[in-house]
């Protein structure tokens, strides 16, 4: 009587735990956002606007920042490389000024320029970010390109911040990384005595 006991006792113990397993896995219903609230979130965001500089807009500040970017990565020997997938991500960190980017351009390994990403400067206001994307196909860079990113403001600003994220997914593990940009040149306006 015993030993009935202890197996009822051994299989009720198992029945709760496969319960509690296949309840823990079950997937909870995800929150749905009213679609009136839906549409208000992604219309709050304001885009960066393409604008023309011109004489009339007295430079305070600005910087020409490096950026590393790791299109392609060697593993085990220098025959075997992985494809990355780069975004360069540019943030306006000061919460009352606007800041304008004037340019942003990709260099390969060799230094030569790929291309320019902006075909007008962007303003982007206070707090705001925008990112630029080197797909994952895109061999052009090799393991040695960059990004310079030129940006000027009216006013004093903090500085941005200007970094890149590396990744790639396509295999069991995934890598990421992210390469933070380095200020090489940097603007103020000439102050002159009366």
């Amino acid at each position: 009587m015993l030993r009935v006991s202890r197996k009822m006792n051994l299989l009720s113990t198992f029945l709760v735990i496969c319960l509690v397993f296949l309840v823990g896995c079950t997937s909870s219903p995800t929150a749905q956002i009213p679609s009136n609230q839906a549409d208000s979130a992604t219309s709050s965001q304001i885009p960066p606007q393409e604008i023309k500089l011109d004489e009339t807009l007295k430079i305070a500040t600005g910087q020409t920042i490096y950026v590393p970017i790791y299109s392609e990565i060697y593993y085990f020997d220098k025959s075997k490389t992985l494809q990355l997938a780069a975004t360069l991500s540019v943030r306006n960190t000061d919460p009352q000024h606007p800041m304008i980017i004037t340019s942003v351009k990709y260099y390969n390994s060799d230094g030569n320029l790929v291309r320019e990403h902006l075909e007008n400067p962007l303003q982007l206001a206070p707090l705001a970010s925008t990112d630029f994307v080197v797909n994952q196909n895109d061999r052009v860079g090799g393991s040695g390109a960059n990004f310079l990113v030129e940006w000027v403001a009216e006013t004093e600003v903090y500085e941005p911040i200007v970094e890149a994220l590396m990744v790639n997914t396509s295999s069991q593990q995934g890598i990421s990384f992210v390469s933070q940009g380095r200020v090489i040149e940097s603007k103020s306006a000439a102050v002159t005595s009366p």
